[in-house]
């Protein structure tokens, strides 16, 4: 019998409703923007120093370890038959695609099948 799989979508407030998902990490309130930085605004999550920043930002480590053990909890379950992850931030173009990527990573390392997309990643940058 295959494994449960995990979807997880990166997604950003500013561009829709969120998607429909079992679990949703909002990433606005608590950890700095990159957006905020002229020199990242217009970068996305697969450039080096969004990525730094986003990883470097305090307890955005250990919510990627409590999320990760979350969804295992979630796949214990009787009749999980897997579970769709959601994480947002306010245009989905940094800190969502970032957490959603080393969720993934971290999800997988673990032996879990993942499926992971990025809804808003490549949209324009929200002017604010």
């Amino acid at each position: 019998m295959p494994s449960p799989t995990v979807e997880i979508v990166s997604f950003g407030y500013l561009h829709g409703d969120q998607p429909p998902a079992h679990l949703t990490i909002d990433l606005r309130h608590h950890f700095r923007d990159p957006h905020i930085s002229p020199e990242l605004r217009h970068m996305t999550a697969h450039d080096e120093p969004v990525l730094t920043t986003v990883l470097g930002t305090p307890g955005i480590l250990p919510l990627l370890d409590a999320t990760a053990a979350a969804v295992a909890a979630l796949l214990s379950g009787p009749s999980a038959d897997g579970a769709t992850i959601a994480a947002g931030c306010a245009g989905g173009r940094h800190r969502a695609p970032v957490f959603a990527q080393h969720l993934a990573n971290r999800l997988r390392a673990r032996g879990i099948d993942v499926a992971l997309s990025h809804r808003d990643l490549d949209k324009p940058v929200v002017t604010r």
